[in-house]
């Protein structure tokens, strides 16, 4: 499978050097697109939103009620524009921004088709290859939100691939809200107005008490305050300031007690010359698919066929808006690697053929016929 490995490496790489920040990912979705119709896919099209949908026919044609399987794969990377996409390699492991995420996702469905058509893998039903938008951060799950929309319960299952994931079987959708807090204050002189209240000053107190919040270890559940900007000059009374906050739970019930203590909190920062406005900036329901259901199960067995032991695990990815609608999802993973998210990250080379075996064995097993 040597060769066959390179070819996807290779495609990962070009799709990994098409920058496709969220909300940015136009560039990379007309790439894609070009490529469904190459591969031979009917019914290629961009919805809306810029994701890209085609369809890979099962049973040699169209078949009434016949529900398909969706295989997705997100295309947007956490790296803004203009960040180096340089490529390093040695004899086990590639380097480069969003490589693993998502990129080698992406060329995956490629790998997919290949080993269809190679193989002649006869499938009953229609999969349907998706790449989407709008995975990453405040991107909010937009794209998976239009995917889910379109098919909705009317599928076998969604596979979402994540290039990084490699031995993972995703079965819970972690529940995820986020915000935006603006403190205001009248502002002033750091020495002439001393005493008044400075926006910075009154943003820290509202962050350490939020952080000193006590939190559930069963079911998980985080917080992260992620940015704070605010400030004039280090003489100056800050008269604004904001940060972001990321609070996360495995399950909803907990997650909805932690936004009622932290708006308790906000509530109680709010004073005579201070002035604090919450939005909201992110939401990503929770949801979990049954660690004995036939979907997972498979999952677990087409990973053991590859002599690798299944973990069972949950996270905040594309998954979690079937899941909380309660349609069957899961999520598989590619290769092994690491620093996601960061310059550094890179992929392991030699895992990546178990994963691509285990991928079109999971695929042919939900809609061989």
């Amino acid at each position: 499978m040597t060769n066959f490995i390179e070819q996807l490496l290779e495609l990962a790489i070009h799709i990994q050097q098409i920058s496709a920040p969220t909300f940015e990912e136009k560039g990379r979705a007309e790439f894609v697109r070009e490529r469904f119709i190459q591969e031979g896919l009917e019914d290629v099209s961009m919805d809306s939103v810029n994701n890209l949908y085609g369809r890979w026919v099962g049973g040699g044609g169209p078949k009434q009620n016949a529900k398909p399987l969706i295989v997705s794969a997100h295309m947007d990377t956490v790296f803004p524009s203009g960040t180096n996409l340089n490529v390093t390699r040695d004899d086990e492991r590639i380097y480069g921004p969003g490589l693993g995420d998502n990129s080698l996702g992406v060329a995956a469905l490629f790998g997919l088709i290949w080993m269809l058509r190679e193989r002649r893998i006869r499938l009953q039903n229609d999969v349907w290859f998706v790449a989407n938008v709008c995975e990453e951060g405040l991107g909010d799950l937009r794209g998976m939100k239009a995917v889910v929309d379109k098919f909705g319960e009317e599928v076998q299952a969604y596979l979402v691939i994540e290039g990084l994931s490699l031995g993972h079987v995703y079965h819970r959708a972690v529940g995820v809200k986020r915000y935006r807090l603006t403190v205001r204050t009248a502002g002033g002189h750091s020495w002439s107005d001393y005493g008044q209240p400075s926006a910075i000053h009154e943003t820290a107190r509202l962050v350490t008490q939020i952080a000193s919040l006590s939190l559930p270890a069963l079911p998980r559940t985080t917080l992260n305050v992620g940015k704070i900007s605010g400030g004039m000059g280090i003489n100056v009374l800050a008269s604004e300031a904001d940060f972001e906050l990321d609070l996360r739970s495995e399950s909803m019930e907990a997650l909805n007690t932690l936004v009622h203590q932290v708006e308790v909190l906000i509530r109680s920062g709010i004073k005579n010359g201070v002035k604090i406005e919450s939005e909201v900036i992110g939401e990503r329901p929770a949801g979990e698919i049954a660690p004995g259901h036939p979907l997972i199960r498979l999952a677990e067995e087409c990973l053991r066929e590859q002599g690798i032991k299944p973990e069972l695990t949950s996270g905040s990815t594309d998954a979690n808006i079937p899941l909380s609608r309660g349609y069957p999802a899961t999520v598989l993973g590619v290769t092994t690697g690491g620093g996601a998210h960061t310059v550094h990250e890179y992929i392991d080379v030699g895992p990546i053929e178990k994963g691509m075996e285990q991928l079109v064995r999971f695929v042919g097993f939900v809609v061989m016929a």
